[in-house]
């Protein structure tokens, strides 16, 4: 059994190397650009900081900065180096797939990296600020906010890699929709526990206060929403119903047939 799984397990560390390498690479070159990316990253938080709340944004440590001169420049290269990662997701997946099932590779790759840019979008310019505002805002009459460099990028990191993620949601499905591993019977029989599930990423990834989770629970569940409209084209029930319907239908429509012996087969089979 290890033998046969050796050639897979080859495939996937070669598929890990180059997207190592194309994400160190990109990391190299990111490095050198560290305080223009970093410039963006806190731009939603200074921008508050300036204007309403009363607060500083400082460092804390010695190599503070360094760290997040290096976080900085990750971040950004993973988001340079995921079309890469998505193709050679992509091509470890394929030897396992039909002719029919290769050909929604370029969809995959291009649809994956749209719809992840389009989650770090929507966090970066829609929840993020109206998180920051809203959170900071809280007793600002009564004290001061000294927010340091490293507690706020970890918060952004988790935030707009969260997103991008859950925003995969409808290219995954469309993807096992594709080769017949759900449909969209599936996922509404899913739903209740799928709202429990959207919920606790929120708490994981949203400040400790209610509002905040609930706004970030609710583009997740539109998701899981248009998840099963894409289903619903891709890979419906319904189809595979009466599919099954067809088969059960012609099964009874062949009887079985017997052959009667004849009376000059019962006198060949006596003589011998």
């Amino acid at each position: 059994m290890l033998e046969d799984l050796k050639p897979h397990i080859q495939d996937l560390r070669k598929r890990l190397i180059i997207s190592i390498l194309v994400l160190l690479g990109a990391f190299g070159v990111c490095l050198g650009f560290w305080e223009q990316i970093f410039y963006y990253i806190k731009l939603p938080l200074v921008d508050v900081l300036g204007s309403e709340i009363r607060g500083k944004f400082i460092a804390s440590g010695m190599i503070e900065g360094v760290f997040i001169a290096m976080k900085s420049a990750l971040f950004a290269a993973l988001i340079i180096a995921m079309p890469v990662i998505f193709w050679q997701i992509w091509i470890f997946v394929a030897p396992g797939l039909y002719k029919h099932e290769k050909k929604i590779v370029i969809p995959f790759v291009f649809f994956g990296t749209f719809m992840f840019a389009l989650g770090v979008a929507f966090s970066y310019f829609g929840v993020l600020p109206f998180i920051i505002k809203n959170v900071l805002l809280f007793g600002n009459d009564q004290f001061e906010a000294y927010i340091t460099a490293e507690n706020y990028f970890a918060f952004f990191i988790r935030l707009i890699i969260g997103f991008g993620i859950a925003f995969e949601l409808p290219v995954l499905c469309f993807f096992l929709g594709k080769v017949g591993l759900i449909t969209d019977e599936s996922l509404k029989g899913f739903f209740k526990y799928a709202v429990v599930i959207i919920f606790i990423i929120a708490a994981i990834i949203a400040p400790p206060d209610v509002i905040s989770q609930v706004l970030l629970a609710i583009p997740l569940v539109m998701l899981y929403g248009i998840s099963i409209v894409i289903l619903k084209f891709v890979n419906p029930a319904s189809k595979l119903a009466d599919f099954d319907t067809d088969d059960d239908e012609s099964d009874e429509a062949q009887p079985t047939t017997y052959t009667t012996p004849t009376t000059q087969d019962s006198k060949d089979f006596n003589k011998e």
